[in-house]
């Protein structure tokens, strides 16, 4: 039996939580993939090898940014990649 994958959330809080994981495609072909620049020095230089990749394996790419890394993206652009993406990748880089 494998062990539970522990991820921490950065976010303020008191006391941890459990989520559940969502499910990943077995396929990548046909699935868009939002990639999410958090507008951090680097971030594009790996979203670029990334986004190579995801075409590699058939995905369709959309690339997004975050107009500065300090706040959490707005709401305007989370609704937008959520309605137009299957799966988002945020890079965070220095």
């Amino acid at each position: 039996m494998s062990q539970p994958t522990v991820v921490l959330d950065p976010t303020a809080g008191t006391t941890p939580s459990d989520r559940t994981r969502s499910p990943r495609p077995t396929s990548l072909v046909g699935v868009t993939v939002g990639l999410l620049d958090i507008s951090k020095p680097r971030g594009d230089v790996f979203l670029d090898r990334v986004a190579e990749r995801l075409g590699e394996q058939g995905a369709t790419v959309l690339r997004y940014a975050k107009p500065t890394f300090t706040k959490p993206a707005p709401v305007d652009l989370r609704h937008e990649i959520a309605t137009q993406c299957a799966a988002v990748i945020e890079a965070l880089a220095d």
